[in-house]
């Protein structure tokens, strides 16, 4: 009877919490800047590097960030790939920040910035997957951002 009592009460809550996902639609989180731009390490064919990027979760509920599958593009071309499992609280209506290690692909960052250097501004682009959710029960969502960034050579 014990038994039987548990798993009726872990199935009501695995139907609550599925209910509350789906019922509510999860709003995308909103790009606002970055923070804590460093080189990680330098080689020939691929480097490394961190950054800090800063969201604005507009949901009225908080969610756990659980990985992130992510490309970098500046000026449409290709920089870099970043695959992460992270575990990341986003509070409800606040902003968060989210780590990231890009691995840079060095042919295309040499070519981009030739190219950068003649400009004043340079658009950056990710575009990739995140998995949030609550409770245990996650959700691949879309995370995609474009911004311009302006140049200054000092």
């Amino acid at each position: 009877m014990k038994k039987l009592y548990v798993i009726a009460l872990a199935s009501t809550f695995f139907l609550l919490i599925t209910s509350l996902l789906s019922c509510h639609s999860i709003k995308e989180v909103e790009y606002k800047s970055y923070k804590n731009l460093k080189i990680q390490s330098i080689g020939f064919s691929k480097s490394k590097l961190s950054v800090d990027l800063i969201y604005y979760n507009p949901n009225n509920f908080g969610l756990e960030l659980n990985s992130t599958d992510l490309d970098i593009y500046i000026n449409d071309n290709f920089l870099g790939h970043s695959v992460q499992n992270v575990q990341v609280t986003i509070p409800k209506r606040k902003e968060f920040s989210l780590p990231l290690i890009i691995e840079l692909d060095m042919k295309n960052l040499l070519k981009n910035a030739i190219n950068a250097l003649f400009k004043d501004e340079v658009s950056i682009r990710v575009s990739g997957k995140m998995k949030v959710g609550k409770a245990g029960f996650y959700k691949l969502l879309p995370l995609e951002f474009t911004t311009k960034q302006k140049l200054s050579p000092f």
